[in-house]
């Protein structure tokens, strides 16, 4: 099966090729955006300026790109790395035939065991909703997890995932080996944009707001007073953070709090753009945004350490970033990066989920952990098919 990088330009796919590529863990020390950075830049896609366009070299295609959020808490997959960024060529390499291997029985996981019961993150919404009572927060985004035992090859059941309706990032990335080799696959199905640059313009597109995706369910989204105030604290956020690398005056908000389709349920989502300020590169930008403020909370690090006290695990390649920087539909840079929500890890013979949702004063600990259940049920369901 054939399987594609998330944020892929679809002219790419006929003849990708991987050229080089880089792999980290956190514990291997140093910081993850420099890396990248210069990963990138000696690759021959022009990062270290992303405030004009730039025309990319027809000696590379692009590059897939995987980053972990930062955490204070363990990853339950630790064999994934923190941070990929694979490099693709357009024109095949000469190898020799390779016979092809007998076909692996097609994967599946098994049944899920949560990291916290339904108790205990009912506790910890509880938790935040006293932290946004003692003035710490106003949001913080709560993220549960679970993980099954998982045989087989999985590149079926991650290309289901992948393919599910509204996934503006769907695709796969894997490592620690080739093909059947490899050690770890991580499946993206998001919809939501953490950054997008082209000709020097930045957009980011937060996503928060959740209903069933029914008439009934869309009417609910359109009139809570709820949503729309969680809604646009992150918006005010997002502003704030691209404000950090923007030229002077140029922070829009160009759609508030459009409804999208994902899957079975409704998402409130608002689209932010700026004009990028001189020099401002990849490392600059993603210091900015990264991780996204939907999933982080407001104030965005004091959230962070009330979250990080809070979950069972680490956050592992969920809720950070996945996509493509390289080449664009008229050959300049495009930096397409997509929030990984919606995302499923599968190492050491474990398939690992995660979801959550955004808590204000007003949230009901029991509605939260409904929601954290919808999200995930349909990346379950493809990976028992």
């Amino acid at each position: 099966m054939d399987l594609h990088p998330p944020g892929l330009a679809s002219s790419c796919t006929p003849h990708l090729w991987e050229r080089s590529r880089l792999e980290w863990h956190s514990r291997d020390g140093g910081d993850p955006l420099s890396m990248l950075s210069a990963f990138l830049s000696a690759a021959g896609l022009p990062v270290n300026d992303l405030s004009r366009s730039r025309t990319v070299t027809d000696t590379v295609c692009g590059a897939a790109v995987l980053l972990a959020p930062p955490s204070a808490v363990a990853s339950p997959a630790p064999g994934v790395p923190d941070l990929v960024a694979v490099v693709y060529g357009h024109t095949p390499p000469t190898v020799p035939p390779v016979s092809p291997a007998r076909p692996a029985p097609v994967g599946r996981a098994g049944l899920w065991t949560p990291s916290w019961s339904t108790a205990e993150h009912a506790a910890a919404v509880s938790a935040v909703r006293e932290a946004i009572a003692r003035g710490d927060v106003y949001q913080a985004n709560v993220v549960g997890h679970a993980s099954a035992p998982f045989t087989g090859d999985p590149r079926t059941a991650l290309a289901r995932v992948a393919a599910l309706p509204g996934a503006r990032y769907g695709g796969v990335l894997s490592g620690g080996g080739i093909g059947d080799a490899a050690s770890w696959w991580v499946a993206c199905a998001s919809p939501e944009t953490l950054v997008e640059v082209t000709d020097g313009r930045a957009v980011t597109r937060p996503i928060k707001g959740t209903r069933p995706a029914t008439a009934q369910g869309r009417a609910e989204l359109l009139a809570s007073a709820k949503e729309r105030a969680e809604h646009i604290m992150i918006v005010d956020l997002e502003r704030n953070d691209l404000g950090r690398v923007a030229r002077t005056g140029t922070v829009r908000v160009e759609e508030l709090f459009a409804i999208r389709r994902w899957s079975h349920l409704w998402q409130a989502e608002s689209t932010v753009s700026a004009e990028l300020a001189p020099g401002v590169g990849l490392a600059e930008l993603l210091g900015a945004v990264w991780p996204g403020g939907s999933v982080t909370g407001a104030p965005k690090l004091a959230a962070i350490d009330v979250v990080g006290a809070l979950e069972p695990v680490g956050r592992g390649p969920s809720m950070g970033a996945a996509g493509w920087i390289g080449h664009g539909p008229d050959g300049r840079l495009h930096v397409d990066l997509g929030l990984t929500i919606r995302t499923v890890a599968v190492a050491d013979g474990l398939a690992h989920v995660w979801a959550g949702g955004g808590i204000v004063w007003d949230s009901d600990p029991a509605a939260e952990v409904a929601e954290a259940a919808a999200k995930t049920a349909p990346i379950k369901t493809a990976l028992a098919a």
